[in-house]
C-alpha cells in the first residue's frame, strides 16, 4: 500500500542534518532578512557586492528557499480584547476598538504573510562515493558539509546577514509546515464596544427648498471610504 511518505524525498533527520532517500544529505540555514529599500544607495551597493563575492567564492551548489506562510494573528486580537476590557479610560477604550476593527479590515482585504528565508547546502550521492554503513554515511555528510556551512555563514555575515543552522526539531517543524499547510479559521468581526459608549443618534431634519431667487445650494462631496479617519465595521460572518 502506497503512503504519502513514499513521495517525500526525506529519509530521516538526525544530528541536525537531512538524510535523503537518494543517498545524499543536506544542511539548512535560516537567514535573517534586511529591508533593502530603506538602505542608502551606498549600503545597497555594499550588500550587492558582498553577496556577489559570496556566490563567486563557492565551489559547491546551494539552494535559496523562501517559505511564505499565512500569518495567524488571532492571539494578537485576543490580547487586544483583554487590554480593551481592562481599560478604564473611555477615550482610550474607544480608540482600541477602532484599532481592532482596522486590523480586521486589513486582514480581510489583504493576505498577511510571514516570510522566512533559508539556504540549503546539499551533498549529492556522487560526491560521497561508496558508503558501506549508515554510520559512515552520517560521518561523511557531517565532515563534508560542516566546512561548507561555516564558509556560507561567514560570507553571509559580510553582507550583513545572520545565518544559523536549523536543529533537528526546527527541521521537523519546517518540513511539517511545508507538507501540511495549516489552514486557519477566518477571523469574524464582532462588536467589542463597551456598554458605556453609546452610538450617536442621527436626527433627520426635513429638507428645505431654497427660494427661487437664491442660487442652488452647493453640495459637498461625500467623504470617501478610504479616508484615514473613517473606520468601517465588518459584517458578521
Amino acid at each position: 500500500m502506497n503512503t504519502t511518505q513514499d513521495h517525500i524525498p526525506i529519509k530521516d533527520i538526525v544530528d541536525d542534518m537531512v538524510l535523503l532517500k537518494t543517498g545524499g544529505g543536506a544542511l539548512v540555514l535560516q537567514v535573517s532578512a534586511v529591508n533593502f529599500g530603506l538602505l542608502s544607495e551606498r549600503e545597497q551597493l555594499g550588500i550587492i557586492v558582498s553577496f556577489a563575492q559570496m556566490l563567486n567564492s563557492l565551489s559547491f551548489s546551494i539552494q535559496i528557499m523562501i517559505h511564505s506562510k499565512r500569518l495567524n494573528i488571532s492571539s494578537y486580537l485576543n490580547l487586544l480584547d483583554k487590554a480593551q476590557q481592562t481599560q478604564t479610560n473611555t477615550l482610550l477604550s474607544k480608540m482600541m476598538v477602532n484599532y481592532r476593527l482596522f486590523i480586521q479590515t486589513l486582514i480581510k482585504e489583504r493576505e498577511v504573510l510571514d516570510k522566512k528565508f533559508y539556504v540549503v547546502i546539499p551533498l549529492f550521492k556522487l560526491e560521497l562515493g561508496l558508503i558501506t554503513s549508515r554510520e559512515t554515511l552520517r560521518q561523511k555528510i557531517k565532515t563534508t558539509l560542516l566546512p561548507r556551512r561555516d564558509q556560507v555563514i561567514r560570507q553571509l555575515a559580510r553582507a550583513g546577514l545572520k545565518a544559523t543552522q536549523l536543529t533537528s526539531d526546527k527541521l521537523t517543524e519546517l518540513f511539517f509546515d511545508i507538507y501540511n499547510e495549516a489552514s486557519f479559521a477566518p477571523i469574524h468581526s464582532r462588536q467589542t464596544q463597551p456598554a458605556t459608549l453609546k452610538s450617536p443618534q442621527v436626527v433627520k431634519t426635513p429638507k428645505k427648498e431654497p427660494p427661487p431667487s437664491m442660487p442652488p445650494p452647493i453640495t459637498r462631496p461625500s467623504i470617501s471610504k478610504t479616508h484615514p479617519f473613517v473606520v468601517e465595521e465588518l459584517e458578521e460572518g
